[in-house]
């Protein structure tokens, strides 16, 4: 139970909280107090009580604006949080006090303002070394790609996301507002006609598309007809730029997708196993095996650069399974492997089971995949994380032979906008070189998004054509 005066940064000092193992039966009390030194200096000290034992930290912070202010009050506010309940409880992880998705995005800001991060990630956030170099190495493989916002004209970029609410089951850990086609394959036709009608006008409102990225769902799961339709209507808007398309599912993947696919200037797809043990595919809800996962693969490696993500920590499976899945993968030689760490996302059937994942040997299996990935010859070039995912851990997507994906560069980054189409698809627009982003969603239910394509597409002409302020 938390009780803090910080009202208004009370969910982001609940996600420090929420880190540790036995927080539900704490009972922990926050104050914070200000003093100012000068009108651009104050000292902060921050007073954890847990279970009638103390802790006080003092923090000084130098800000040019209001904004600045709040987002270090919020950070020492955290920071004071997770100190306490490490000395409380004895246990630490690996991120320290980071709890947002993006590392990488603060790493960044850092080096904008004083050329280095590792030393604010290690000794102020208490990042470990470990983490502390991934993010380094991540930043590493990301120049020449990552583009700073600021160094834009206004505008001039974005990138082209196209969601396809569609799958052939789903799958006991996913969370995507995606139907089941034994249920929808009635909207199929209705849908991609309003898509195509989005693509259309949403196109108008860019100067510049910089990469093109259909996912889902599982894009393939779409009859060959729809799919022509659909990619045909990119391809006319497409100027040569990185075509990603998720195939997702092997058991949907055929030789006429593959043609669709290739005729349409797609470059890349991904090819998603998850797991290499049949065993575990049965249990998670797939559809297919994995000599079916290899079959696709082969056929497919000679016409795209191809992804293929795994997830460690999946129900039953031990750390020997999870390294044959990576050694599986690193022998079929995919340009990208991204390696997710299970994590419970609300509305996913693993959502319905447990509210917190313990998995034993988790930190095992991540250490493994990054060290047989580089040996491999993989570097990581993004990075992300999600709330309660097992081991406080990450998401890293690993790449080899210069094949990094543009589209998850930037929206991991927020560093283009991005015009998304599609229900459940949120389009995203930066301002002032970053420093402010606005998002504008679609609705998530598929009825509802046809029956309101109109108001759909005549906000976000309202949405990328607002001056920028």
């Amino acid at each position: 139970m938390l009780d803090t005066d910080l009202k208004a940064f009370e969910n982001d000092i609940l996600e420090v909280v929420n880190l540790f193992s036995n927080a539900i039966n704490l009972k922990i009390r926050h104050r914070a107090t200000e003093s100012e030194i000068n009108s651009e200096k104050h000292k902060v000290v921050n007073t954890i009580t847990i279970n009638n034992k103390t802790y006080a930290y003092g923090n000084l912070i130098t800000f040019e604006n209001e904004i600045e202010h709040k987002r270090l009050c919020k950070r020492y506010a955290k920071l004071s949080m997770y100190k306490a309940l490490v000395a409380f409880t004895g246990e630490q992880y690996p991120w320290g006090a980071l709890t947002g998705i993006r590392p990488t995005k603060l790493a960044y800001s850092q080096l904008s303002s004083c050329n280095e991060f590792e030393d604010f990630f290690q000794n102020v956030m208490l990042v470990s070394k470990e983490k502390t170099q991934l993010t380094k190495q991540v930043i590493a493989s990301q120049q020449g790609i990552y583009l700073p916002s600021h160094d834009l004209e206004k505008d001039d970029f974005a990138d082209l996301f196209i969601f396809i609410p569609f799958c052939p089951s789903r799958c006991s850990y996913c969370s995507f507002i995606t139907s089941d086609i034994k249920f929808s394959a009635k909207y199929m036709d209705i849908y991609t006609k309003s898509l195509i009608r989005e693509i259309e006008e949403s196109v108008k409102l860019v100067k510049n598309i910089r990469s093109i990225y259909i996912g889902g769902g599982t894009p393939v799961c779409l009859s060959d007809e729809n799919l022509t339709e659909i990619l045909s209507t990119v391809d006319k808007y497409n100027k040569g730029v990185e075509f990603t398309v998720e195939a997702g599912r092997p058991d949907v993947i055929s030789e006429s997708k593959l043609e669709i696919l290739k005729k349409f200037r797609v470059t890349r797809i991904c090819i998603n196993p998850q797991t290499f043990c049949d065993k575990t595919l049965k249990e998670i809800g797939r559809n297919h095996s994995s000599l079916d996962i290899e079959e696709k693969y082969n056929m497919s490696k000679n016409y795209f650069s191809i992804n293929m993500d795994l997830i460690a920590g999946l129900k039953n499976e031990s750390v020997e399974d999870f390294k044959f899945s990576i050694d599986k993968a690193i022998n079929l030689s995919p340009d990208n492997i991204t390696v997710h760490t299970l994590c419970i996302k609300r509305g996913s059937e693993l959502s319905q089971d447990t509210n917190r994942l313990k998995i034993c040997d988790i930190e095992q299996m991540i250490e493994y995949s990054n060290f047989a990935l580089q040996q491999a010859g993989y570097k990581p070039y993004y990075l992300y994380r999600q709330k309660y995912m097992a081991g406080n851990l990450e998401n890293v997507g690993w790449t080899k032979n210069n094949k990094a994906c543009v589209y998850n560069i930037d929206t991991m980054e927020d560093c283009v906008s991005i015009i998304a189409c599609g229900a459940n698809a949120i389009s995203k627009r930066l301002y002032n070189g970053g420093e402010r982003i606005e998002r504008l969603a679609s609705p998530k239910d598929i009825k509802t998004y046809l029956d309101k394509i109109d108001s759909i597409i005549n906000k976000k002409k309202k949405f990328f054509e607002k001056k920028l302020t």
